[in-house]
């Protein structure tokens, strides 16, 4: 019986873990599936955590449960399967990879180059 505690332990390690490198890593959108790994991860820990005694981890998954849980409720009702809509703006930090699926599209403008607004050249 043990066994089957440790195995739990071992696989919710393997959910939460896998879940977060494929969204940090642009694999996976921080949608359903991310939650779903989340919310199972959590649970293995809570059986290991009570099964060692290790209370502080116990609460620790209990609070991820819940968030992965809420997070998996509000998707549900609000019918979004991946990211939210692009008028919750997210903040992109830099080094950390885009998990939005947005394309940033930047122009480049000519005329400011050269001090006219108008796209015009100074003359020479």
């Amino acid at each position: 019986m043990e066994l089957l505690w440790e195995i739990a332990g071992w696989t919710g390690a393997a959910a939460i873990l896998g879940a977060y490198l494929a969204v940090s890593m642009g694999w996976l959108k921080a949608g359903r599936r991310f939650q779903t790994a989340n919310l199972f991860g959590a649970c293995a820990f809570i059986l290991n955590g009570a099964f060692h005694e290790a209370w502080p981890s116990v609460v620790t998954n209990v609070a991820w449960f819940l968030i992965s849980a809420v997070a998996l409720v509000r998707m549900r009702t609000a019918g979004q399967t991946a990211v939210p809509a692009p008028e919750d703006a997210q903040v992109q930090f830099p080094g950390v990879p885009d998990t939005t699926g947005q394309l940033a599209v930047v122009e480049v403008l000519t005329g400011a180059v050269h001090g006219d607004a108008e796209g015009q050249r100074p003359p020479r």
